[in-house]
């Protein structure tokens, strides 16, 4: 790997040889476990996914191994064979015993999608779906989506978009008796342009979901009838005697709201009994429920819930439903003030495979302040063990736990993922639990990084700002030299989310590059309680603004950092907190670079998928039928940095993606404009086909080159000579 001396020699290449050397780890993105009959030999199954820089896609492909159980609670594994690329594959899914692996993927020639059935024999099934014509588009990722086998491994369930008859256009020649359609075809003239509906940001091709049913042994495909008009079906699994079918259904009257990083739409779980057609509701009502997991002794249904409206993202409550009496109870409820030992839950979607062996314990993983821990709960006795507490890594996520083992990855800032296994020991005795590596990524030179406690001023505060919660930021640093660094500040959008310890590898290239950066989980961000999170309702623009110089300030006085060059980096929501830094301190930051910003809130109440968040964000009321009064616009356009744009003086870069849906990218037009016209440099970036995350190999990389040059262009190239002085 080139030193960051060398990375700084020629700047035009510097950001991209990095970002493309740092970007070489694999990330794991599922895993399965095989038993063998008669032996303690397990067989580990994993596909990676990385980036592939110079051919711009994706590089899939699947890893191998055996792990042997030891007796003693020890794992000896080995690599089982070569790496393969996985080439046309959407989605796959291995069957309770291992013995088989549903495979969803597309034809590269026709475009169609075939459902395939793999054993140790080779292919038993293979099914063209769309030459079926009983359904649409399957869905492959995003809330919806899933593929679940029954109990007998013969059937297999999953969720696609409801078919439409192609309306036929009316033709204006047509004429009465001349040639005309049929009476009954007249019925779909004038239907082709009408307005569907969708549910928001990356989910525009998701209007009307069905549960649909593979039966191998009948070799027949079903589209699942029963399920009330108002929900759209998600997140379906087979009832304990594969005779019903548990899903969520989410309320999409009077209209869709977006879906995604949104767990506080109205959603309940449900059975559909397949003989009857009856379809029962297992939740309560009028909650957010979601990620359905049953035991595997099926007696037991775990799942999540939350409350309606209010904060997009929220501290959920872990609730279980006992099969044979339908009754429930909550077994971690919601968290408002957090504890060393535990914050609360706030991951919107539970492993498909969390259960322990004994029907009794579960394994989750969720943000806790900055780090992101596994959690092991007793629903029994409702107590939480922390299995990840105080490890060198930041962020651990559960792949899979099957016969009690447990098959993870783990990383930190300066360390890409690992994948590593470890036996879950009986009750009572987990800790300390031993992981075994099974990929072990080591550390990678040039970044140093800590985790710094900010603790707000408890008086003398602006009298919207209440709660004094401290908060926490991440600093990451290149090693220590004799030059401060210079810090590109990054307040993280939602604004309810988190910057957790993972690895990332554009931060970890600006630390190659020189830079130290600092990471703010400000108050309102997931994992410090529910009541940090409330606390920014009614203050946005101010709390979040004040937290993420008071973290700048505190990492000042602390730190080996150069106040007199500085950045800010920032998306969404923190492009938002970024922009009223720039027009509140307007010579104290450099340089800036945003993505999808935040700038005009009144405007996007007609533009974004989420129009409710622009109420909830001001402590304001909301309703569907909801329409904007005066004084209520006037107070969003307070809150918008774009009447404050006269007073920004700093450089200032914008990426936008055209199909964005959550923040319309003609927020950044505007705000463009209004620089231009004032002499102030700018330059934005218009990515056709992004979305609100600016995600995909080609704009990731595009993003992350062109802002890595505006900091070197508009702060000098860090330098590490002795001098105190950062070149022009």
């Amino acid at each position: 790997m080139a030193s960051r001396t060398e990375l700084g020699t020629e700047v035009a290449s510097g950001p991209a040889t990095c970002y493309r050397e740092l970007s070489r780890f694999p990330t794991v993105t599922r895993a399965a476990l095989g038993a063998t009959a008669g032996t303690q030999t397990f067989l580990l199954y994993t596909e990676c996914s990385r980036p592939d820089l110079p051919r711009r896609r994706l590089l899939r492909f699947s890893r191998h191994y055996s792990l042997q159980h030891m007796g003693s609670g020890g794992l000896a594994v080995s690599r089982a064979a070569l790496s393969a690329e996985i080439h046309h594959q959407l989605l796959s899914q291995d069957s309770p015993t291992g013995q088989h692996r549903a495979v969803l993927s597309r034809c590269p020639q026709q475009g169609h999608e075939l459902l395939e059935v793999w054993g140790s024999g080779g292919r038993s099934h293979s099914v063209d779906l769309t030459a079926l014509g009983k359904h649409g588009e399957v869905y492959t990722e995003g809330p919806f989506a899933c593929l679940a086998w029954s109990h007998s491994e013969t059937r297999l369930l999953y969720v696609a978009e409801k078919i439409r008859p192609k309306p036929r256009p009316s033709c204006p020649w047509d004429v009465p008796g001349a040639g005309r359609l049929a009476e009954e075809d007249e019925d779909e003239e004038g239907e082709q342009f009408i307005y569907r509906e969708d549910w928001g940001e990356a989910l525009s091709t998701r209007s009307v979901p069905v549960l649909c049913v593979l039966d191998l042994e009948g070799s027949s495909l079903s589209v699942l009838e029963g399920i009330p008009e108002h929900l759209s079906p998600g997140q379906a699994l087979w009832s304990p005697d594969d005779c019903g079918v548990v899903f969520v259904g989410w309320w999409h009257e009077p209209f869709r709201l977006g879906l995604r990083a949104c767990s506080n739409r109205r959603s309940e779980i449900f059975h559909l009994d397949l003989a009857s057609g009856c379809c029962e509701l297992l939740s309560a009502e009028h909650r957010a429920a979601c990620s359905p997991r049953l035991s595997p002794n099926g007696q037991r249904l775990l799942y999540l819930e939350g409350g309606l409206g209010g904060p997009h993202r929220q501290c959920l409550r872990l609730c279980m439903l006992t099969w044979q009496t339908r009754q429930t109870v909550t077994v971690l409820d919601v968290v408002q003030e957090p504890t060393e030992a535990f914050t609360g839950l706030y991951t919107e979607v539970l492993p498909l495979r969390c259960w322990a062996a004994d029907s009794r314990r579960a394994v989750v993983g969720t943000p806790q302040r900055s780090r992101t821990d596994l959690l092991l709960v007793d629903t029994e006795a409702a107590t939480v063990t922390n299995l990840t507490a105080g490890s060198p890594e930041g962020c651990w996520e559960l792949l899979t736990l099957q016969w009690d083992l447990l098959v993870a990855t783990c990383s930190a800032p300066h360390r890409p993922p690992s994948l590593v296994v470890a036996v879950l020991p009986p009750a009572g005795q987990e800790l300390p639990l031993c992981w075994v590596p099974v990929e072990d990524t080591p550390t990678v030179p040039g970044v140093t990084w800590k985790t710094l406690r900010i603790q707000p001023p408890g008086s003398g505060q602006t009298p919207a700002m209440h709660g004094t919660q401290a908060f926490e930021a991440l600093l990451l640093s290149p090693p220590d030299g004799t030059t401060p660094h210079p810090l590109v500040v990054c307040p993280h959008g939602g604004p309810h989310a988190v910057f957790d310890a993972r690895w990332r590898p554009s931060m970890a290239a600006l630390c190659q590059l020189g830079f130290a950066v600092l990471l703010v989980n400000y108050r309102g961000s997931l994992g410090f309680g529910q009541a940090s999170i409330s606390s920014l309702l009614s203050c946005m623009g101010e709390q979040d603004v004040a937290d993420t110089q008071l973290a700048v300030e505190q990492a000042l006085r602390s730190e080996p950092l150069d106040p007199h060059h500085l950045a800010l980096l920032a998306g969404s929501h923190g492009a938002f907190i970024a922009l009223h830094l720039l027009t509140r301190e307007p010579q104290r930051y450099r340089a800036c670079a945003l993505r999808s910003p935040v700038s005009n809130l009144p405007a996007l109440l007609g533009t974004s998928d989420i129009p409710d968040w622009r109420y909830v964000s001001l402590g304001l009321p909301y309703s569907f039928e909801r329409v904007p009064r005066a004084e209520e616009v006037a107070t969003m356009l307070l809150r918008s940095p774009i009447t404050q744009a006269a007073r920004v003086r700093t450089p200032v870069l914008l990426c936008v993606g055209a199909r964005d849906r959550r923040v319309s990218p003609t927020q950044a037009l505007e705000l463009y404009r209004v620089l231009r016209a004032r002499g102030v440099p700018a330059r934005l970036l218009w990515y056709p086909e992004g979305g609100h995350a600016l995600a995909g190999v080609e704009t990731e990389a595009d993003v992350f080159g062109n802002c890595a040059r505006w900091f070197l262009q508009h702060l000098g190239q860090p330098r590490q000579d002795g001098t105190g002085q950062h070149s022009p």
